[in-house]
């Protein structure tokens, strides 16, 4: 059995991990800045042990990181900046040095080690660097595009009008995963330190055109969705950092080897897009508040 300190315990890819690990019969602490929250309570009843951790607080990390076994990192830009997810994420790992940790798995994004200019991969690929360097067995694990943005943010606007609005060619091909699916390759990860240490894998579950994307959510929905290109220049308005992010998926695209790791791991139980859509409430979604911008990526 193991101890795994998990940060972002109250986010999608932390708490997915989280449960992933519980379910598979290991210690989870839950690292969050908010250990009242509804999320960090949801994780108590599952048998996490909650902890205040805070990235700008070195003695919060190092009492939440004391006599673990391993760390699941997750690092965000997204409410502050990528020179704080940086200095943040370069803390995380110092902390997780200083505490002689076995494993370290930090979650990144696919395709940020290949120089692609997008500022919040970049500042993920130097957290990556840091790692590296700091003298631990550390896995990098890099999910694709995000299926749970589908059912957030402006594309949610859109298909409350049936409009599936999302900044690509009907045509080109995109990589997804849902946050379930990091969690369980993470898990897997953490749970096979020896097979995993020192590699990088980009990850994914599927691979659609937003065309069938939006065939897939019209069947999910229940009624008609339509693809509708956002100009790249309205993206920019809101974020030159997701802006840059779509340009570098319509110019070079984000190929993961999806039928590979279906292969390699058929223990994650891969959802495609298809089985995520399908899983989601939609009535539910499609009721709550109206949002403006996805997450990462």
């Amino acid at each position: 059995m193991l101890t795994v300190a998990v940060t972002g315990a109250t986010g999608a890819q932390g708490g997915a991990t989280a449960r992933a690990l519980l379910t598979a019969g290991h210690r989870v602490r839950a690292l969050t800045r908010n250990p009242g929250s509804p999320a960090a309570d949801a994780l108590r009843r599952l048998g996490a042990d909650v902890h205040h951790a805070d990235f700008d607080d070195r003695a919060s990390l190092d009492a939440a990181l004391a006599g673990a076994d391993s760390l699941f990192a997750v690092t965000t830009p997204f409410g502050a900046d990528t020179d704080t997810e940086t200095r943040q994420g370069n803390a995380l790992v110092d902390a997780a040095a200083a505490a002689r940790l076995g494993h370290v798995v930090l979650t990144s994004a696919a395709h940020a080690d290949r120089g692609t200019g997008v500022p919040h991969y970049e500042s993920k690929h130097r957290v990556e660097q840091h790692l590296r360097a700091a003298g631990m067995p550390w896995t990098v694990i890099a999910p694709a595009a995000f299926m749970d943005n589908y059912a957030s943010g402006w594309t949610l606007d859109g298909l409350r009008d049936g409009t599936f609005a999302w900044p690509m060619p009907a045509d080109l091909p995109l990589t997804l995963i849902p946050a379930a699916d990091i969690g369980a390759f993470a898990a897997l990860v953490l749970q096979r330190r020896d097979e995993f240490a020192g590699r990088r894998i980009d990850i994914a579950s599927d691979e659609l055109t937003p065309g069938r994307i939006a065939e897939a959510l019209t069947a999910a929905i229940g009624r008609p969705v339509t693809h509708h290109e956002v100009p790249l220049a309205y993206v920019r308005t809101r974020s030159a950092d997701l802006a840059a992010m779509f340009e570098y998926f319509t110019t070079h695209g984000l190929d993961v080897d999806v039928a590979g790791l279906r292969r390699d791991f058929p223990e994650v139980g891969w959802h495609s897009f298809t089985d995520w859509a399908a899983g989601q409430d939609w009535a539910a979604h499609l009721s709550s508040h109206l949002s403006s911008v996805p997450a990462h990526p």
